[in-house]
């Protein structure tokens, strides 16, 4: 018998919550619809598709025709849906019963829109760890696709990868495909011929070998140059298609399930923790990943045996690498268990609906591009946690709470503040900063600010904007397909390497800064002034604590004398009009006088990017963009806030002092190329102080909030 091969292929289609509606009409266009038209021209080539939660809600309310496309192909059984976690959570981030929640409800989804209960899971990122088959098959799900280097941690070797396997966890089954690494790097970068010379080279007279292949629709198409490879002039998928008809006496398009239905799995594995070899390159830190990229390229490319055990960090690490995706993470945890106690009914529903959102992976980890960089995508992260935890507080009465509990889980107190109208979480060892400010009705993260850090592309970029201007780099791969976008190196502006500057602390909110008498704005905002004091970073002791207010002081030194600060930070207000008062005391326990500019440093985030109008600073009625700069002299008072989320904070300054701010910005990748990106805006607020010893100050800011909506109030109306 002439020897013959299957090919299973899986499309991921992903878009998060919180993504702006522009972006999915963008990539509806040049990825999702042509594949749909594609496969409607063949109906002889099979395939699986994975959709998003949020896609699907978009594709319900804004291309319905889509979906009763979509439903027609997987009645026939052209096309099998996967299932997976409703907003594509990363599981193992979550405890079990949202795992098992996420799965269930994204089944349902998929029921309701084809008639049939998925069999599969996508994963998120691929991060697997080992006690996903139990939450997998508790979902009731069958199967799931991990990636070539998850089944080389599981010493499977690669001539091994053309069948499924089977795993399990406490007596649950589940079966595991592998996308076979051949495929996954010619579809579609390589020629058409190749890869059906590739897939002939691996038939077998028995026909028993499948090659899966599963990787992310929008290289179909949304990447930069893939449209016009994919569907324009190079009419790639066209091409394939047309091939894989071509050749259908030994060339057969499977899906898994179809698969599975016929052929047993030829094997058993235990995969360890790991992701795609990307991922474990960039939750290492900056400096580790430069010695291990290199020698993992390099063992690659010369196909060096022990290049399948390089598999670099574990994905848990990105809330190690990132202070601001661990705050996330734990609140993300904390919600979770409030919304798991909250009784049956409607509110529970709305909440948990909430919850779930607030799990989608995007914000949870940075890799090449994106991720926690995306400011308004992590403020949308918080809006739907803020909600959650607004919700099973109602329940219980919004009660003015004060706790020292560990709120990071790092071994450590940190004091947690709430009432109706905003929870603040507070953390003495670093500072005794604001690392939490949200305000309830508005579901705003007020400190939501992300630091400046060096990252490991960086150097790509310098390397990149420091070549000749006529040398701009391969936009093709070899053989005149795309370049792989984690190949390309785009700028959206020139000169971005000159405004990479590193924040040398964590952005919280209300830390104390002890400054030259002469620091400019400017250095500032360029993160080079000195620091002169160790009352920003240090501990602070909590000396006082009630509903409503946390009083806390350090002894300390700056400029070489002994100095003690008393900070306290106390909650005001209603749930419409809440206030955030800072107060500090500083007293001279030294011996000679000293002389240096005393701020407090505010970390504020009003989704201020691209001189976005709604977002303001005002001094004396005269406004400012919010992620300008600029500088008051001498103010008693300065405003700021956001139109359209609804938020205008008056903060009073006792005594009249100055106040500096600019805006927080990083330097990310994205796939149209490195870009600025406001994670955020910086306000300094200061006074130049002379301090004999003995002698003692006090300071304080009033953030007096007024919130235009109560959005959780409009929620139950129209429920109602």
């Amino acid at each position: 018998m002439a020897p013959r091969i299957s090919l299973a292929l899986a499309i991921h289609n992903h878009q998060p919550v919180g993504n702006f509606g522009w972006v999915f009409a963008e990539v509806y266009d040049q990825a999702y619809l042509p594949m749909l038209e594609a496969l409607e021209r063949h109906p002889g080539v099979r395939l699986s598709l994975h959709y998003t939660g949020p896609l699907l809600e978009w594709l319900a309310a804004e291309r319905p025709e889509f979906l009763e496309r979509l439903a027609s192909l997987v009645a026939v059984s052209q096309v099998e849906l996967l299932g997976g976690g409703l907003y594509e959570p990363v599981l193992a981030s979550l405890p079990e019963h949202d795992r098992v929640d996420q799965l269930t409800r994204m089944a349902a989804v998929i029921e309701g829109i084809t008639g049939r209960r998925p069999q599969g899971a996508w994963l998120a990122e691929r991060v697997w760890e080992p006690d996903l088959p139990t939450s997998l098959a508790t979902a009731g799900y069958r199967w799931t696709i991990l990636d070539d280097q998850h089944f080389r941690a599981a010493a499977i070797p690669e001539e091994n990868l053309w069948g499924a396997y089977t795993t399990d966890d406490q007596g649950r089954l589940l079966t595991v495909f592998g996308t076979e690494q051949g495929l996954r790097y010619r579809i579609p970068f390589g020629s058409v011929e190749d890869v059906i010379g590739y897939l002939r080279d691996h038939a077998t007279a028995a026909g028993d070998r499948v090659g899966m292949m599963g990787d992310d629709g929008e290289k179909f198409g949304a990447w930069p140059t893939t449209y016009e490879h994919c569907w324009g002039g190079g009419r790639w998928v066209e091409r394939f298609f047309e091939a894989i008809e071509a050749n259908a006496d030994w060339l057969t398009t499977v899906t898994p399930s179809q698969w599975l239905d016929r052929e047993p799995p030829i094997g058993r594995l235990y995969v360890p923790t790991s992701s795609y070899a990307e991922m474990g390159e960039w939750a290492l830190p900056p400096g580790e990943t430069a010695v291990f990229a290199p020698l993992l390229h390099k063992a690659v490319a010369a196909r060096r045996p022990e290049a399948r055990w390089l598999r670099g960090g574990f994905w848990r690490n990105f809330q190690v690498k990132y202070r601001e995706i661990n705050d996330l993470h734990k609140q993300m945890l904390r919600t979770s268990a409030k919304v798991a106690s909250m009784p049956s009914g409607a509110d529970r529903t709305e909440a948990l609906d909430h919850l779930h959102r607030g799990q989608s992976n995007d914000c949870y980890w940075h890799g090449l591009f994106g991720g926690i960089y995306i400011s308004h995508m992590r403020l949308a992260t918080y809006e739907h946690l803020i909600a959650a935890e607004d919700a099973a507080d109602a329940i219980i009465g919004w009660p003015r709470i004060a706790q020292l509990t560990d709120l990071d889980l790092d071994g450590l107190t940190e004091a947690y503040l709430a009432d109706p109208g905003q929870v603040v979480t507070v953390k003495p060892a670093e500072g005794g900063g604001i690392g939490g400010w949200d305000l309830r009705a508005a579901r705003h993260a007020m400190a939501a600010v992300l630091r400046r850090r060096p990252e490991a592309y960086h150097d790509t970029l310098r390397a990149h904007e420091a070549k000749p201007p006529d040398d701009e780099g391969p936009a093709v791969a070899e053989g005149g397909a795309p370049a792989s976008i984690h190949d390309l190196v785009m700028v959206k502006e020139p000169g971005l390497s000159r405004r990479l500057f590193y924040d040398d602390h964590e952005r919280r909110t209300g830390l104390v800064r002890f400054l030259a008498p002469d620091v400019t704005p400017e250095a500032v905002a360029t993160a080079s002034e000195a620091e002169l004091g160790d009352f920003r970073d240090g501990e602070f002791a909590v000396d006082h604590l009630a509903p409503g207010q946390v009083s806390l002081s350090r002894n300390g030194t700056a400029l070489g004398q002994p100095l003690t600060v008393g900070k306290t930070v106390r909650m005001l207000g209603g749930r419409l009009d809440p206030e955030l008062v800072i107060e500090l005391e500083v007293h001279h326990r030294g011996a000679e006088p000293i002389e240096a500019r005393l701020g407090l440093e505010l970390s504020l985030h009003l989704l201020g990017g691209g001189g976005n109008p709604s977002a303001w600073y005002d001094v004396a009625g005269a406004r400012s963009a919010h992620d300008g700069s600029g500088q008051a002299a001498g103010t008693g008072a300065i405003g700021y806030g956001n139109d359209w989320v609804g938020v205008a904070v008056q903060a009073s300054i006792e005594p009249a002092g100055d106040a500096w701010w600019a805006p927080i910005e990083t330097i990310s990748n994205s796939e149209a190329g490195f870009e600025r990106v406001y994670q955020g805006s910086g306000l300094l607020v200061s006074w130049p102080v002379r301090l004999a010893p003995g002698e003692s100050r006090r300071f304080a800011v009033r953030q007096a909030v007024t919130v235009a909506r109560d959005r959780a109030a409009e929620e139950a109306a129209a429920r109602a």
